[in-house]
């Protein structure tokens, strides 16, 4: 069960202690988790993470250029 906790405070200035907020939050609303439902959760925040970014899964690989 993935639980319903409110996301941390974070800093303007994000600093080291901001990161151990975050996470501390992860580990405190997957920690009765199943797999599955991180698997999910995961995938869920990965794919609302490239949609931000504008990228598409399979066709961001760099363009080699041929004068290697």
């Amino acid at each position: 069960m993935i639980h319903d906790i409110p996301k941390p405070d974070i800093s303007p200035a994000f600093t080291v202690e901001d990161i151990h907020k975050i996470r501390e939050w992860n580990y405190e609303r997957l920690k009765d988790a199943t797999p599955d439902e991180r698997r999910n959760d995961y995938a869920s925040r990965t794919e609302k993470a490239m949609e931000r970014f504008g990228l598409k899964y399979g066709r961001n690989e760099p363009k080699l250029s041929k004068a290697l």
